[in-house]
């Protein structure tokens, strides 16, 4: 998965991401996180999803939420592997 940053200033980070349902499982996160912001939008129908994210620190934020995010995949996992 390719990852570009877009855009950075002072409380806003753009970034383009390669794949539509991370941009989507990423704004959902990072709006649980407390983002004062966090959308996606596509360009056109071929273009990938920028992500934009406005928060008192967007990076740290993005960090916690891709943190946050793999604790609960690796505990899906784990539940999955009970079931057989």
């Amino acid at each position: 998965m390719e990852i570009k940053v877009v855009n950075e200033e002072k409380g806003i980070l753009d970034i383009e991401i390669s794949n539509l349902t991370i941009a989507e499982v990423l704004r959902v996160y990072l709006n649980k996180q407390g983002a004062k912001l966090a959308a996606w939008k596509k360009e056109h129908q071929t273009s990938n999803p920028v992500l934009h994210i406005e928060a008192d620190n967007p990076k740290k934020l993005l960090k916690d939420a891709i943190k946050a995010l793999e604790k609960e995949i690796d505990k899906t996992v784990v539940e999955f592997k009970k079931l057989k």
